[in-house]
């Protein structure tokens, strides 16, 4: 499957990418054949059952075409895996096969104009109507806002504060009450439309119930920041490639760039940062689904993002005044670099987790010891 990646990326997203975010479209054809879209989901919904580990690597190379597309394709099969393995048999028949095949696209939904690190702060309502769900709310910073085919809702189904009556719900685009009413302005990836949710008495499947809802929606999102990372080390090896190429090719004072000790220096910080970054991730995806995943995660999304933007600026000033021309992709990397810092929880909210490991550390200490 990272060959499928690799080849995915060299035949169609690098010649394609310029002209997607001309157009500002979605290219939903080039992403139902790519054969990428059922990576997580069972054989016998068509899918490619990789375990996690091999499905980072999947992402590294989507990183090296284009981050936004690879995050795209993250929130799509994290959306097809919970479809596919979910208890409500008729959702998944309906479903599953089609989200593997890139037939249907999924989309995922938490946050909201005033919930953003905060989830427990949602208001979003999931209410009984007859034998059926409805749901009231805005979402915002939803991934492929109107372009999706099935959406997971991030939903409460009270009125009382915390996380105790969370679900998740799946919403069909489709269907009564589901309108997309602003699509966000982004940097970078003009094609990928992210934007508000509005959803006013919409039918829905409760797919997770309420109590459960948010530990499900952290185990996804947990799937998610490790994606972010593989994909971060994708585009950081891309641009660690552009600006060795230049190197090699360019002269200086007499000898090639990258027999200059200032050149040579700033890029082996650039590369111990991708060697670290790839330590990170692939240890995170071990431990996926175990009690020590969320730490991990936390340390490979709140490091491997930081790292590429870096890279980005470094290998970009590897080229001087040509890196900031658009004849390499040096700028776009830079802009999705920091768009990858913030989607699937910021920085701060992985250092929130790794603090919580710290203070567990700490009660392991011994108090006797200086």
């Amino acid at each position: 499957m990272r060959e499928t990646a690799a080849a995915f990326v060299r035949d169609v997203v690098r010649p394609a990418a310029a002209g997607w975010d001309e157009a500002g479209a979605y290219p939903r054809e080039a992403v139902a054949a790519s054969g990428l879209t059922g990576l997580f989901c069972p054989t016998g919904y068509g899918g490619a059952a990789l375990g996690y580990p091999a499905g980072m690597e999947v992402f590294e190379e989507l990183g090296r075409g284009d981050a936004a597309l690879a995050f795209s394709l993250s929130m799509h099969n994290a959306v097809a895996a919970v479809v596919a393995g979910c208890d409500d048999a008729a959702l998944r028949e309906r479903w599953a096969g089609e989200l593997a095949a890139g037939r249907a696209l999924g989309g995922f939904s938490l946050t909201e104009p005033h919930a953003g690190s905060d989830a427990t702060a949602i208001t979003t309502r999931a209410q009984k109507d007859g034998g059926r769900w409805r749901v009231s709310g805005r979402k915002a910073w939803v991934s492929l806002a109107g372009e999706a085919d099935l959406f997971l809702v991030v939903c409460k189904t009270a009125d009382g504060p915390g996380h105790g009556d969370i679900a998740v719900v799946a919403i069909e685009r489709r269907a009564d009450g589901v309108s997309f009413p602003r699509r966000y302005r982004t940097a970078a990836a003009a094609f990928l439309p992210i934007g508000e949710m509005e959803l006013a008495g919409a039918p829905a499947t409760m797919l997770v119930p309420p109590g459960a809802g948010m530990r499900a929606a952290l185990g996804a999102i947990d799937v998610a920041r490790c994606d972010i990372a593989a994909i971060a080390c994708g585009l950081h090896a891309e641009a660690l490639d552009i600006a060795l190429r230049y190197a090699r090719g360019r002269e200086a004072f007499g000898a090639p760039l990258l027999a200059l000790d200032t050149m040579r220096f700033a890029l082996a910080d650039v590369l111990t940062d991708l060697e670290a970054g790839r330590l990170l991730y692939a240890r995170a995806a071990e431990r996926l689904g175990t009690p020590a995943g969320p730490t991990a995660v936390a340390h490979a999304k709140r490091f491997c993002p930081d790292a590429a933007l870096r890279a980005a600026i470094a290998c970009s000033e590897a080229l001087g005044a040509y890196g900031w021309l658009d004849d390499t992709p040096l700028p776009r990397f830079i802009s999705l670099a920091k768009m990858l810092q913030v989607v699937d929880g910021t920085a701060e909210v992985q250092r929130l987790v790794i603090g919580r490991e710290l203070e567990r550390m700490a009660e392991t200490t011994d108090p006797t010891r200086p």
